[in-house]
């Protein structure tokens, strides 16, 4: 695990509240919230913000583990739009169905190019790896092509967020099994 935080350097936001029944802030994930290839489940956990700017139209969720082994980190959901009458997202709202996300949202393709929510999978030797599950505030809507990355939305939160609220989980290798 490396220290840096992907949000450092980029624009800084006030916060607002994050909760989460499946993930505690700098605690393991949970099994399902592995990948299926390391023995979990491939669920998006259950995510609940409030305290946002009054100015908030629409919300985006990602999560981002920056301790992949490879130069750009690694994304595992990227979902923007979501309408400001949405404050929380149940657990496995994420699913390749895409019938928990509230219409009018986009969910962007991960690393993987599959337009939905995939689990941690470290792999061996790389250590406890951290995931920022963030929820970022918007004043208006987002127009990104739906095939665009994840990093093409991060860069369009930088400019346009006004309050982002973070919650990191751990994973490690064979964490799904223990």
């Amino acid at each position: 695990m490396t220290g840096n935080n992907p949000y450092e350097g980029l624009t800084e936001l006030p916060g607002f509240t994050l909760t989460s029944e499946d993930v505690a802030d700098g605690s393991p994930l949970l099994a399902d919230q592995y990948g299926a290839s390391a023995g979990g489940s491939d669920v998006s956990p259950q995510l609940s913000w409030s305290g946002f700017p009054a100015d908030t139209k629409t919300f985006a969720v990602t999560v981002y583990d920056p301790d992949a082994p490879t130069a750009s980190g690694f994304w595992h959901w990227a979902v923007f739009n979501i309408p400001v009458g949405v404050t929380s997202l149940p657990s496995g709202a994420g699913s390749p169905d895409g019938e928990a996300i509230p219409e009018g949202a986009v969910t962007l393709p991960n690393e993987m190019r599959l337009p939905h929510f995939i689990g941690a999978t470290p792999p061996e030797g790389t250590g406890v790896h951290r995931y920022f599950i963030a929820v970022h505030a918007l004043p208006d809507r987002l127009d990104i092509d739906p095939d665009s990355t994840p990093a093409v939305l991060g860069f369009n939160l930088n400019f346009n967020a006004t309050a982002r609220a973070v919650i990191v989980g751990t994973a490690e290798f064979g964490g799904a099994e223990s």
